[in-house]
């Protein structure tokens, strides 16, 4: 067996993993990281950027975003079912993490919003390119180069399998590579970053209720498959709720253009397979609200709905909702698109001469559904007094042919697991720290309770960086006073 000796043990090179080996390489720890596939960034990958709060991007651009206020919003949110002390800290390290990762040679376009509704606290990476998805990819190469230049070793194609206890402290990481050698790391502590399990469709349905493909529509990155969640566990941190980090899935994951996407994501009407309405359809532009809706349908399935007339004012004058990753308004080649979809024999967008026909299609009742449309169209002449959406995104539905897309819960994975303090010490079922383990990400995720907060856009990997930074400085104070769990003055300061 091989064997290497390192200060700290950082399991996976997603953003998490990768903010704490720059972390504490700089405060002079020797650092080895475990990762199984063969480059670093993971999920993240497909990212665009981390929240930040308080930044000179928000103050050049007049928004208003403090920690006060973006705590209080999530605190309500939550209705305070998250660790208060955590959700502080963040936040308030956020600001600061945008700077640090621009001393490490990362860019970044400005603060953003996600959708109108959403505050501006997305912090998008510069690539020199159009702004787009994978944007973060950048930064996760920018911190491993960061990382390499301080000394941290990288062992790729390395599976983590367990972790080592002696006297009740972690001693080592037991590893395998893709040949199936046998290693090991001793080590002081362990950082368990590993992205949840969101690639497991096994543990998924166990965990969680959902099964994947069926009545759930994420993101299945192959290599995030839960590995964390089941080390730290077995090492006698606390197993909390897993849940997935819900945004709506409209479509099966099916292809289509971005015409089509954007079309079917506006506030048209929403039914169930009953043929009821059953939202304030403006609301779909938050997709976690959209994807909770959908959650509570029968078969957990919704529809949107709109007719030719609608889809042709969009054609020629865009769509009435963009967001941040569909921000071109417009769709001139819908109907190309969606007759490209419908050739190809899809199970979740439909198109019919009449409603009855769309109906049926769709697998919604169609007296119902008529009496929905005719009580819809009313509103649309005058006032929503059902749902009380806004006028401007009431369009009738008259003229066919009729359109629908299917609506399924969807997400980017899992959250949560592993219980953490807020110094993101992995902690027992008597919430006292395991004695050099530390968790970051969203293996430690468990600060949305049952929603994703969607108003504070760039979250998910403003928590893995700050998560894993916090997690560094916290293993630092451990392993430089000899093993104790004592935090130095310049840590707890930050509180």
């Amino acid at each position: 067996m091989r064997e290497y000796d390192a200060d700290l043990g950082i399991i996976a090179a997603g953003p998490a993993g990768l903010a704490a080996a720059v972390e504490a390489s700089e405060a002079g720890l020797n650092v080895i990281v475990l990762e199984k596939s063969q480059t670093v960034g993971g999920a993240a990958n497909a990212g665009m950027g981390p929240l930040g709060i308080g930044t000179k991007y928000q103050r050049s651009q007049m928004e208003s975003v403090t920690v006060e206020k973006a705590f209080n919003m999530f605190m309500e949110y939550t209705h305070y079912n998250v660790d208060a002390r955590l959700i502080k800290r963040y936040f308030n390290q956020s600001g600061e993490t945008i700077e640090w990762l621009e001393d490490h040679g990362v860019e970044f376009e400005g603060a953003f919003r996600y959708f109108p509704e959403s505050e501006c606290t997305w912090h998008i990476v510069k690539t020199g390119k159009k702004i787009g998805p994978a944007a973060a990819s950048l930064m996760n190469k920018k911190l491993q180069e960061a990382a390499e230049k301080r000394g941290v070793t990288f062992l790729f194609k390395h599976r983590a399998t367990k972790l080592l206890k002696e006297e009740g402290h972690i001693s080592g990481i037991i590893a395998e590579t893709a040949d199936g050698e046998e290693v090991k790391i001793n080590c002081k502590a362990a950082l368990v970053a590993t992205g949840g399990a969101g690639g497991n469709k096994e543990m998924i349905k166990e965990l969680t209720g959902f099964e994947h493909g069926k009545n759930l529509f994420s993101f299945a990155i192959p290599n995030v498959s839960g590995d964390g969640l089941k080390m730290a566990w077995e090492a006698g941190a606390d197993r909390l709720p897993v849940r997935i980090e819900m945004a709506a899935d409209i479509g099966g994951l099916e292809r289509a253009n971005v015409s089509v996407t954007n079309v079917v994501r506006q506030p048209n009407l929403v039914v169930n397979k009953h043929g009821k309405r059953i939202m304030n359809e403006e609301k779909m532009q938050n997709t976690t609200y959209l994807s909770n809706v959908a959650d509570h349908q029968k078969d957990k399935t919704c529809f949107v709905i709109f007719d030719d007339e609608t889809a042709k004012y969009y054609e020629r004058n865009g769509v009435d909702v963009v967001s941040f990753v569909t921000p071109d308004p417009d769709v001139s080649d819908f109907h190309k698109g969606f007759e490209e979809i419908i050739e190809r024999g899809s199970q979740n967008y439909f198109k019919a001469d009449s409603l009855e026909e769309l109906a049926d299609k769709c697998g919604i009742d169609i007296d119902s559904l008529i009496d929905t449309v005719d009580e819809y169209n009313g509103y649309c002449e005058h006032y929503d007094s059902e749902f009380y959406k806004n006028p401007k995104f009431l369009r009738p539905i008259k003229t066919g042919p009729f359109f629908a897309a299917a609506i399924h819960p969807g997400g980017y994975g899992t959250v949560g697991g592993i219980r953490i303090n807020e110094n993101c010490e992995a902690c027992d079922k008597n919430f006292e720290p395991v004695e050099g383990l530390y968790a970051a990400g969203a293996d430690a995720c468990n600060i949305y309770d049952d929603s994703y907060m969607f108003l504070l856009p760039g979250n998910s990997m403003g928590f893995a960086l700050n998560t894993g930074r916090i997690a560094a400085k916290s293993a630092v104070s451990y392993i430089k006073n000899g093993g104790k769990n004592k935090w130095s003055l310049d840590l707890l300061v930050q509180f």
